[in-house]
Formats: structure tokens, C-alpha cells, sequence
């Protein structure tokens, strides 16, 4: 029976060719890495397909594989590779805010605490297109610039809210405590996420990846490219053979089925997230 997580197969996926202990310098650089390296993206519950989150069949898909996945199986998959590495990390659960702050959002994000003798660290893989390559430091208030964008986190109370600089203004991200969350509330997320028909993923296709400087988001037939000075880059996909470049090329996967039925389910307007 292999040995789960495959370290090694791991490394070789996000490019990680150097140290492996549990410290601040090696988790940077693989927080670094991964995003780089293994896309987000929901293909699977738009495509109406299931999304496991046992562990196997994560390594499989996002290892051995060459697709990407979202929060669920990005940070799962991470939380489970620090802790092999001797890492002490704590799952924890978030409501996604991202333009909607007024939003009552269910728990249904992943992410991890991570214990440092540095201190504490929130590590993030699985936000997609505006999450931060670099853990975050457990500092409220504190403005961490990190080599895609700078952050910060707020508190009150019990609650820490994630947020994102923009040109303009902060925007928040999510909010999440610091209660453990146990495999079976990940389920139950992952469920409502990938099979209700009206959630952000079902309804849209979503994927991004961080190339080089910059950030590549697709959202239906809509490219983004965010460059470092700020600047966006807008263009509309025009055919199936286009989405296949893109899901292949510049987001790096490989298909699970051709893009013209990929195509063919890409709707007509964007639907909003639900709750």
C-alpha cells in the first residue's frame, strides 16, 4: 500500500526541489509553488461530475493528475503534505465574502492554521484567483504585502476577516475562527458546493492559476490577466477550440472531457453564488 501523502510525487508537481522540514522558509516557498503550479478550478461540479475528497482520489487528481481543484482538495491536499512534513496544522472552515460583504454565507471555504515558532500562520492554496501566494501571519491589522498582492487580516471577537488591497480599497474575503473542523464538515460543504444548482460552481466555470508575475482567472468565456502594476487584461474566448487553449495551455490541465462539451454548458449570462 503506497504511503499517503507521496511526498516526493508532490514536490515534483509544484516544483519544489528544496528543503523539507517544518519551518517558516520551507512553507513560503511552497505556498508559493502550489498555486504556480496546480490550478483552481471547478470542471467537475459544472460539469455535474463528483467531487471526492478522499484523500487518494485528491492526490490522484491534483498529483498524479494533471488538473487543479478548489478550496476542498487544494488545502486538503496541503494541510495533509505540512503535516507529513511535520508541520502542527489545524483545519479550519470560512464564509466567503468576496464583492458581496453584506453576504450571510454559509461555511463552506477551507483553509489552515499553521503553528510556527515564529508565531501563528493562516495558509490559503485554494482561493482562487485572488488568493495570496504567501501564508498570512496571524497579526490583525497587519499589512502583508506578498508577491501577487497585499493582505490583511481584521478581527472581531472571535471572528478574523481576510482581506485583499485593491487599487481603491480593502475588499474583504472571507471571515473564519479558529475552531477545528472535523472531515465530516468538510463533507458536508463539499457537497453543497459541487451539487447545488445554483452555487457559484455549478452554475459557472471558474479557474485560475498564477503565471509568473501575473494572475490568469477564467470565468466562462471571460480571460482575465492581472499584472503586477494592477493592470487588467480582458478578452473574451470565441469558440470551443479557444476555451481548449486556454483550460490546456495557459491554465495547464488536461481535460476530462473535450471542450466543446465544455462549451456547449457555459451560460448565456453569469450566475450569482446562492446563498
Amino acid at each position: 500500500m503506497s504511503r499517503y501523502p507521496d511526498l516526493a510525487a508532490y514536490f515534483a508537481r509544484i516544483g519544489h526541489a528544496g528543503a523539507a522540514e517544518p519551518t517558516l522558509t520551507v512553507l513560503r516557498a511552497l505556498h508559493a509553488h502550489h498555486p504556480a503550479s496546480i490550478v483552481f478550478e471547478g470542471l467537475d461540479p459544472f460539469l455535474g461530475r463528483p467531487v471526492s475528497l478522499d484523500p487518494a482520489a485528491i492526490e490522484a487528481k491534483l498529483v498524479q493528475g494533471r488538473r487543479g481543484g478548489y478550496c476542498h482538495e487544494q488545502n486538503g491536499l496541503f494541510h495533509d503534505v505540512l503535516a507529513a512534513l511535520g508541520f502542527s496544522v489545524t483545519a479550519l472552515g470560512g464564509r466567503v465574502v468576496w464583492m458581496r460583504p453584506g453576504r450571510a454565507a454559509p461555511l463552506t471555504h477551507r483553509l489552515t492554521l499553521v503553528d510556527l515558532a515564529e508565531g501563528r500562520f493562516i495558509a490559503d492554496v485554494g482561493f482562487g484567483g485572488q488568493g495570496p501566494t504567501a501564508p498570512l501571519r496571524l497579526e490583525p491589522g497587519l499589512e502583508q504585502p506578498t508577491p501577487h498582492g497585499t493582505y490583511r487580516l481584521l478581527r472581531e471577537g472571535e471572528v478574523f476577516e481576510a482581506q485583499m488591497r485593491l487599487p481603491d480599497r480593502w475588499e474583504a474575503m472571507y471571515r473564519f475562527t479558529l475552531a477545528p473542523q472535523a472531515p465530516a464538515d468538510f463533507e458536508m460543504a463539499n457537497w453543497f458546493t459541487a451539487t447545488h444548482p445554483r452555487t457559484r460552481f455549478t452554475r459557472n466555470l471558474v479557474a485560475a492559476r498564477v503565471v509568473g508575475a501575473a494572475r490568469a482567472s477564467l470565468f466562462n468565456a471571460t480571460l482575465s490577466t492581472r499584472h503586477p502594476d494592477g493592470s487588467l487584461e480582458q478578452r473574451s474566448l470565441r469558440d470551443a477550440q479557444d476555451l481548449g487553449q486556454v483550460l490546456e495551455e495557459v491554465m495547464g490541465l488536461d481535460l476530462p472531457v473535450p471542450a466543446a462539451a465544455i462549451w456547449a454548458r457555459l451560460p448565456e449570462q453569469p450566475v450569482p453564488p446562492w446563498p
